[in-house]
C-alpha cells in the first residue's frame, strides 16, 4: 500500500517533467562540453559549454568559454545564454549574449536526441546542429541547412563531455 501511495504521489511529478520541452537539455546538465576545430575561413574554434536549469526548470542557463578577443589569443567567459520554452508560440527560444556586445537569438528544435538551433546571423539563416553520437559525444555542425541537407558548412567538429 505504501508503494502505491508513493507512486500516486510521484506520477503527476513525472508527467509534469515529461511535458517540459526543455528536458531535452537534461543529458547535457552537470557536465562541461568541449570542442575544437577550424572555421571554413581557417580561424580557430575552441569552446567549452556548461548549462544548468533554473527558475523551477522554466529556463536553461548556458555559459560558454571561448576566445574573448578578435586576435584569438585570450580565452575566457565569452557568452551567457538562455533557453526558454515559449508557451504562446510552442517553441523553444534562445538568446546568446556575447562579450563583444552582440545578441544572437533564434529557435531550437529537437529531432530525437539531436538539437537544432536556427537563427539569422548577419543576414544569413544559420543552423547549428548537435548530433547525438553517444552519451559522451555530440557531432556539431554550423552552416546553412535547407530541406534536410547541408548547403554549406562553416564548421564541423565534436563536443566531448567532461565532468565539471
Amino acid at each position: 500500500m505504501k508503494k502505491l501511495i508513493v507512486l500516486l504521489f510521484l506520477f503527476p511529478i513525472a508527467l509534469k517533467a515529461q511535458d517540459n520541452p526543455l528536458m531535452i537539455f537534461k543529458p547535457l546538465e552537470n557536465y562541461n562540453w568541449s570542442a575544437e576545430g577550424k572555421w571554413g575561413d581557417g580561424s580557430i574554434f575552441k569552446q567549452e559549454i556548461s548549462l544548468e536549469f533554473s527558475l523551477d526548470n522554466k529556463i536553461v542557463k548556458v555559459e560558454s568559454m571561448g576566445f574573448t578577443n578578435k586576435e584569438q589569443t585570450e580565452f575566457g567567459l565569452r557568452n551567457h545564454g538562455v533557453r526558454q520554452y515559449d508557451e504562446k508560440s510552442k517553441t523553444i527560444r534562445f538568446w546568446e549574449f556575447d562579450i563583444f556586445g552582440n545578441l544572437t537569438e533564434g529557435t531550437l528544435e529537437s529531432e530525437g536526441k539531436n538539437l537544432i538551433y536556427k537563427y539569422n546571423y548577419g543576414g544569413t539563416f544559420v543552423t547549428e546542429m548537435w548530433i547525438y553520437k553517444n552519451e559522451k559525444t555530440y557531432g556539431f555542425i554550423v552552416g546553412v541547412y535547407e530541406n534536410n541537407e547541408w548547403k554549406q558548412k562553416f564548421l564541423e567538429t565534436e563536443f566531448k563531455r567532461t565532468i565539471k
